[in-house]
């Protein structure tokens, strides 16, 4: 697969932003599709790129992980800078042909942790590094994520949450505590991190949305919102 925009050494932009996405099992195909959709239409929305536009240097460089147990995390869409419309439907398309999967169990601590290898293997400089995390259940395998979260916030890394409030719980197991909470107590942190949750895997476009305006301009947004 051809990605657009290929990176040029240590280009300057303003934002490096890590879109680390849930693909347990608990996230059936339909939501696969609608999650996927939801950043598609979200990057490629003109409010957002309207966002990345006004930045200093009127860039982003987006990467797209995908992770579910301690054993899976892939990066399928490389460091790609986004600094133009037609640069973010590339993106968009790009993310609409690459093969989706759906593995077992839910590893948090292992997505940030392959996220954080991306932030540090990037080849853009970035003035702000943001790991965005979505998911619709509580880490169930691996290392505790509040480690991870710890060892990002240490490194000068943001960890902003997008909770699905999925009413299926994991594998038969409900949340001990609400999800957003959840993302609230032992998932965000560093500076000016927040979290939007989405009521459902419909309402995910509008929260990503939401969450990106949010992330490039560099806003802290609500706890809870």
């Amino acid at each position: 697969m051809g990605f657009p925009a290929a990176a040029r050494a240590e280009e300057a932009v303003d934002l490096l932003l890590v879109l680390a996405v849930d693909v347990s099992r608990s996230i059936d195909d339909d939501e696969a599709r609608l999650q996927r959709e939801g950043y598609r239409s979200a990057v490629t929305d003109a409010r957002v790129v309207e966002a990345i536009r006004s930045g200093m240097t009127g860039s982003i460089a987006i990467a797209y992980v995908e992770w579910a147990g301690a054993d899976y995390q892939r990066l399928v869409i490389p460091w790609t800078r986004i600094g133009s419309q037609a640069e973010a439907d590339a993106w968009a398309d790009a993310l609409n042909r690459a093969p989706r999967v759906a593995l077992s169990w839910t590893s948090i601590s292992g997505g940030l942790d392959f996220s954080m290898r991306t932030l540090l293997e990037s080849p853009f400089e970035g003035t702000r590094r943001v790991v965005d995390v979505s998911g619709d259940g509580v880490n169930n395998s691996g290392m505790p994520v509040e480690g991870l979260r710890d060892r990002l916030v240490a490194e000068g890394i943001t960890i902003n949450g997008l909770p699905i409030m999925n009413d299926r719980p994991t594998f038969g197991r409900p949340s001990p505590i609400p999800l957003d909470q959840y993302y609230r107590d032992s998932v965000i942190g560093g500076d000016g991190a927040f979290l939007i949750a989405a009521e459902d895997f419909e309402a995910f476009g509008n929260a990503v949305r939401r969450k990106l305006v949010r992330e490039i301009a560099g806003l802290p947004g609500p706890v809870f919102g």
